[in-house]
């Protein structure tokens, strides 16, 4: 009844504003719960699609949805329970379904946030199967192959269903063979993911009180940087094979499931080679991108299938090392112009990358020059707002 009575609130609070449009985000996790990519990306669009009149409300999974409805400044997030998680695919209760069709019924487009197989089952079972919907597709499903062909003719059927579906990049909708097999090419569209400046406003300002050298022992520019969730798909391991053929500091943010097995890979290095901070605040992620040599993101596998966090590095105008691996990181990281972009698991040729980084000022700092304008060119907040909402309006018609 718990979830019942917060759909309902819901309800109430998307009536109040009539003239607005009316949009529901389906994914499995969001903020406070959890901090990754995926959160941050859907953050991004509904912070964005806000100054083009759309009102946004997130429904999530949690393990903990007490309170189940949270007011944040993006919208309001509604929390059903988790209570099972396999193979990271959040699994809810008879409430979820309740819960979701209460606000699917009180929105005018439901949009969709693949991979989450849950979200599929909502779609077909809680009777908002002729809702307008869209989906914006982030990833295949890459490491769970297994799953994978169990989850293929689900997939298959919300796919179909959906009225458009969305590729973070040209790449990924051109290498994904279930976006080329599944979609029909009439509802595949392109829209990169993108970044709401004035939603970093806060955490940059709190930045410029942050200390690198007190807080983590670091100087300023004399460090590599790399940050997010630590997954097996991060290339990280080569990254500290590098590190073995590059006398530099290299800072790893972020805390994950692979971080004990990268600590003692990395425990035979010099002393000061590679840094794990753990879980970084905002203000201090600012800080360590603002003051790092470069951006490292050496993600080997299409799991990565965009990188938002190279965004925030673009967006800050520092230039970027990546890997070539068919997905929106290249789109992003442009090789020789906005950084280097090196083939996937070669500790050789990433070293190599990084000591370029070292040694050529001129190059460092005309990548992040360029990178920052690239950011105001294709990745600011009013190009993804906009192109979100000329898809809802689309759909709608």
């Amino acid at each position: 009844m718990g979830d019942l009575g917060t759909s309902c609130a819901a309800d109430t609070l998307l009536s109040r504003t009539p003239s607005l449009m009316r949009v529901l985000h389906c994914y499995r996790t969001y903020f406070p719960d959890t901090q990754g990519g995926g959160e941050e990306a859907i953050r991004q669009i509904v912070l964005s699609t806000q100054a083009e009149g759309i009102s946004n409300t997130i429904f999530a999974l949690s393990p903990r949805p007490d309170p189940a409805t949270i007011h944040r400044d993006e919208g309001t997030v509604e929390r059903s329970l988790s209570w099972a998680a396999p193979a990271s695919c959040d699994l809810g209760t008879v409430n979820a379904f309740r819960h979701f069709r209460r606000l699917a019924r009180a929105a005018d487009v439901v949009h969709y946030h693949f991979p989450w197989p849950f979200a599929d089952l909502l779609h077909k079972f809680a009777g908002v199967d002729s809702r307008p919907a869209v989906m914006t597709y982030h990833s295949d499903v890459v490491r769970q192959r297994w799953i994978g062909l169990a989850y293929r003719p689900l997939m298959r059927s919300m796919l179909r269903a959906m009225n458009a579906v969305v590729a973070t990049s040209a790449a990924y909708a051109r290498t994904s063979s279930v976006l080329r097999d599944l979609v029909p090419p009439s509802r595949l569209k392109v829209i990169p993911l993108g970044l709401f400046e004035r939603s970093y406003d806060q955490a940059r300002e709190e930045s410029r009180a942050i200390s690198l050298s007190e807080r983590f022992g670091l100087s300023t520019n004399g460090y590599f940087l790399s940050l997010g969730v630590l997954r097996y798909y991060k290339g990280l391991h080569v990254l500290i094979e590098a590190a073995r053929r590059v006398d530099f500091p290299i800072v790893m943010a972020g805390d994950g499931p692979t971080r004990k097995v990268l600590e003692e890979a990395a425990s035979d290095l010099p002393p000061g080679r590679v840094h794990f901070l753990g879980r970084v605040s905002d203000p201090e992620k600012m800080a360590l991108i603002a003051g790092c040599r470069a951006f490292v993101l050496p993600s080997h596998l299409r799991s990565e299938a965009f990188g938002m966090v190279l965004l925030e590095a673009a967006l800050l105008g520092r230039p970027m090392i990546s890997c070539e691996i068919g997905t929106g990181t290249t789109y992003v990281n442009v090789h020789e112009d906005t950084g280097l972009v090196v083939a996937p698991e070669n500790p050789s040729m990433l070293a190599a990358a990084l000591q370029h980084m070292i040694v050529d000022e001129a190059f460092v700092s005309a990548c992040g020059q360029r990178a920052r304008a690239r950011y105001e060119r294709l990745f600011s907040g009013p190009a993804l707002g906009s192109a979100y909402s000329v898809l809802y309006r689309s759909v709608l018609t």
